[in-house]
């Protein structure tokens, strides 16, 4: 019992209760930093958002650059803050930083050379980010894979594609980026029509279903011009090509695109204009007679007497 008495007399109840209280008031002021830098970042996206509506930029593009940006900014911000907070706490207990410090930074140089692969993708994440290529909700191609963006981090993009596999890419070996959705879409379509048909009427056709289908209320707004019509773009095997294309905004090029292609179906069967399929035909040489006259020669009845 004496034993307990003495070590709990041994005790410096003042310094606890001191360190305690600049521990408390440590991690108060975190809170309180954090509190703040919530609200800078809350009216940082509300500057960039009515920066981007001033600049005419559709508001769906432009949320999408803010979150991202606000994102990362978040993440970067509550690290360095979290652990400046838990130097200081490990100094009010007494650990020296100094000698921390120095040899996180020898460390880090070490895990340099050791990681080489997550510092060129650090870089390369902060260059994606910082050139604005690729956001949160864009559809891109990166590396030949194509899917919906849901994640762009410092190191890793992350994409899903149509059938819900999502692809993650180190950024450092992100060699072709292609962005499908940045400012406004295009549907591009090729459209074979026979090559017995008055190509200038099919035209007219095409070019008065786009009309009617900039009119719709529902697809009209998804659309920022009619449809343009280029013309004739290639003389196929079994088909007259005609090429268009459908400026849209995002990722609306396929809803419109595949409502403008049922349309123009629905025209052509009205029109009677022929949509060809490949076919082919059989020919054996100057030599010899077409199959057909080889067919007759063959089963024809004899002449009567």
């Amino acid at each position: 019992m004496d034993i307990i008495m003495n070590y709990f007399d041994s005790i410096r109840w003042e310094t606890i209760i001191v360190g305690g209280f600049r521990v408390f008031l440590v991690l108060l002021g975190g809170w309180v930093v954090m509190k703040i830098i919530h609200k800078f970042l809350v009216r940082l996206t509300a500057r960039l958002l009515e920066q981007g509506r001033i600049g005419d930029e559709p508001p769906s593009e432009s949320a999408k650059r803010v979150e991202t940006i606000v994102r990362l900014i978040r993440q970067a911000a509550f690290i360095a803050l979290w652990l400046t907070v838990f130097l200081i706490v490990l100094r009010e207990f007494g650990f020296e930083v100094g000698p921390i410090l120095a040899s996180a930074g020898i460390v880090g140089v070490a895990i340099g050379f050791g990681a080489q692969n997550l510092v060129r993708d650090v870089i390369s994440g902060f260059f994606i980010i910082l050139e604005n290529q690729i956001r949160v909700g864009d559809v891109a191609i990166i590396n030949g894979t194509g899917g919906l963006v849901e994640k762009i981090n410092f190191r890793t993009t992350v994409l899903r594609d149509v059938a819900g596999v999502v692809h993650v890419f180190p950024n450092g070996t992100i060699s072709t980026l292609s962005n499908l959705t940045n400012d406004w879409s295009a549907y591009v379509f090729d459209i074979g029509v026979a090559y017995k048909e008055n190509t200038d009427q099919v035209v007219a056709v095409m070019e008065k279903v786009g009309a009617e289908l900039g009119r719709d209320e529902i697809y009209g707004p998804l659309m920022l011009e009619l449809p343009e019509i280029f013309g004739v773009d290639k003389l196929d095997n079994s088909a007259v090509v005609i090429k268009g294309r459908i400026r849209t905004k995002p990722i609306r090029q396929w809803q419109v695109g595949r409502e403008f292609l049922r349309r123009v179906k629905l025209a052509f069967d009205e029109h009677g204009i022929e949509i060809p399929f490949p076919h082919q035909t059989i020919y054996f040489g100057e030599a010899s007679k077409p199959v057909a006259v080889e067919l007759f020669d063959k089963y024809k009845q004899p002449e009567a007497p």
